[in-house]
């Protein structure tokens, strides 16, 4: 029998995507900590575990020894919802093998995988389940069976689900596993679980095959932060159930006194935080509830970081779908939820919540000298799923309709995700496949570049008009002379300034410019003594005439000596290079 205290892991983290759970960089999840904190809770030492994302593998091949020479390898992943990411590529299925091809020890594989694997990470396929050449595929909890495997001297487990008890000693003993990220600490984001399972049964959906919802206490998920926040996180996203508001309570009815307790001690315990979002909240909860659901939504609003974002699995407008696939909430109840959300949170740092929902100085008043208007303290997203049983051509009429009459309304959503279904077995989905996705790709696919056009791109302009001021924009990468960067957060913008600048930094930018789904930033406050060509042209209204009269009068002792239309962007002196730190 092996001993625990002898063994030497290697952790794999090839990243998640869940209905309920982020896992692709910026963002941590809570599997690659539970998974170690269960192993050293076992008898493995702490510095007796190494933990490589799959990026860093890829980037370094000399990093492939830490896999090959552990006597046990765990590899930690799977995508059960499509998306497109940034700060990280997931791994691929063949990644996935070659990994277990180059371990000489044991081999363990589990998270999301387990629900199945496609071609590739992408929408409107089926999944199967493999093993991809693993020795052992949990197929239950990925720690559960981490835990049992090692205690048994790497001789196997049980499939099972690890219960509240353990998660609380795992949580706290796998925090060390922060410091081992190589965005660590600047650029990271902790997923945080509140509860997992939901109380309804959407066709698509693989969070109800957890079952129903099980919620840690407060003080657990508290306990959890403060050994986090003591390892140097400084940003958490209360992403990892199906219903925030739900928390605490029964799994359907909202419980404020659980959300006080929670976000308030969050806050005792991480003072100097950097960012505390949260992802998924039900509007039938809100439409069913809604007197609670506004207390539970006041206090969120009272102690988050602006910016923030709740996630309204709506999934799809049209009655004839959302019969077929038991989705729970109307389009009218969604609505509802969404005005009850933007009238309760729709404020902005230094605004009156009374006033909600606010749509900041519209640029009137000068970045320079009030701060700029900042986002929104925490407004809606819209979750849309198409190649849902029972969707027809209708079906994109009702969406639009919905997304339409919101915006008509004067209401704000944070972002509209619109994506195809991925069927899973255990899912009824599972016996449509992808069939229908398939046979209305055409159709999607206009419909999506409208809803960009018509809705997007104004509703931008609402939550984020010219002049906001976007805090610690961390620069990711150059594209065609212009520098992408995102704040840490849930659904954050993305940003591009003018001009190649330093990677792996952060700056402030005030949104003069609009994509679909991005804004054009410059740094803030801008220096007219500093600014380049490219970045004066940038301020809406000013055009290369004027900004090269700019450029030719410099220097100017003060802002008020230049263009009304710069001058609320401007400041004389500093770089102007909005710069505030560094990620090195």
């Amino acid at each position: 029998m092996t001993d625990p205290a002898d063994l030497e892991v290697t952790l794999v983290d090839g990243y998640v995507d869940e209905p309920a759970h982020f896992g692709v960089p910026p963002y941590i999840s809570t599997y690659p900590r539970f998974t170690a904190g269960a192993m050293v809770d076992a008898g493995v030492p702490e510095e007796q575990i190494t933990y490589h994302t799959i990026d860093e593998l890829r980037e370094d091949r000399q990093k492939w020894a830490d896999v090959a020479d552990a006597d046990l390898f765990v590899y930690i992943g799977g995508m059960t919802v499509p998306g497109s990411y940034v700060g990280g590529t997931p791994a691929e299925p063949d990644e996935v093998k070659e990994l277990a091809w180059t371990a000489d020890g044991a081999t363990l594989m589990g998270g999301p995988i387990r629900f199945g694997v496609g071609e590739e990470n992408a929408g409107g396929q089926e999944m199967e389940r493999k093993d991809l050449d693993y020795d052992f595929v949990a197929k239950g909890d990925v720690e559960a069976a981490a835990y049992d495997l090692v205690d048994s001297g790497l001789e196997g487990f049980g499939n099972r689900m690890r219960d509240n008890e353990e998660l609380d000693r795992w949580a706290a003993k796998g925090a060390f596993v922060v410091e081992q990220h190589p965005n660590h600490p600047e650029y990271l984001i902790c997923e945080m679980e509140t509860s997992r399972g939901c109380a309804y049964r959407c066709s698509f959906c693989t969070e109800p095959l957890y079952g129903n919802p099980a919620f840690r206490t407060a003080d657990s998920v508290v306990r959890e932060v403060e050994n986090l926040y003591d390892r140097g996180a400084r940003h958490f996203r209360l992403g990892r159930q199906a219903d925030i508001l739900a928390f605490g309570g029964d799994g359907e009815a909202p419980n404020p006194d659980a959300l006080r307790r929670l976000y308030g001690g969050i806050r005792e315990v991480a003072p100097d935080l950097g960012t505390l979002h949260l992802d998924n909240m039900n509007p039938i909860t809100i439409a069913r509830w809604p007197e609670e659901s506004r207390e539970c939504i006041r206090i969120i609003a009272e102690h988050n970081t602006p910016g923030d974002t709740a996630a309204f699995g709506l999934e799809s407008a049209d009655p004839v779908v959302q019969e077929e696939n038991n989705l729970n909430v109307s389009a009218d109840e969604c609505f509802e939820a969404v005005k009850i959300v933007n009238e309760e949170a729709g404020w902005r740092p230094g605004e009156d919540p009374a006033d909600a929902p606010t749509f900041g100085d519209n640029g009137t008043s000068r970045v320079s000298n009030d701060g700029g208007s900042r986002l929104p303290k925490l407004l809606p997203g819209i979750n849309l799923l198409h190649g849902l049983m029972g969707e027809r051509e209708e079906t994109f009429a009702h969406n639009k309709r919905f997304l339409q009459r919101v915006y008509d309304e004067g209401l704000m959503v944070r972002r509209i995700n619109i994506r195809q279904v991925m069927a899973f077995d255990g899912t009824e989905m599972s016996s449509t496949g992808s069939q229908i996705a398939k046979d209305h790709k055409k159709l999607f696919k206009k419909y999506k570049q409208e809803v960009r056009e018509e809705i997007d791109r104004p509703m931008l302009k609402r939550v984020a008009p010219p002049g906001t001021v976007l805090e610690n924009v961390h620069l990711e990468y150059h594209q065609d002379g212009t520098t992408f960067g995102r704040q840490l957060g849930t659904y954050p913008l993305l940003v591009g300034v003018p001009g190649e600048r330093e990677l792996g930094r952060t700056i402030d930018a005030a949104v003069v410019d609009y994509g679909y789904r991005s804004v054009t930033g410059v740094p803030h406050p801008l220096d007219v003594n500093g600014a380049s060509m490219d970045e004066l042209t940038a301020i809406p209204g000013l055009g290369k005439s004027k900004a090269g009269d700019i450029i030719v009068n410099r220097p100017y002792d003060s802002a008020d000596e230049v263009d009304d239309v710069l001058a609320k962007f401007a400041c004389v002196g500093g770089d102007g290079s909005g710069d505030v730190s560094s990620a090195d």
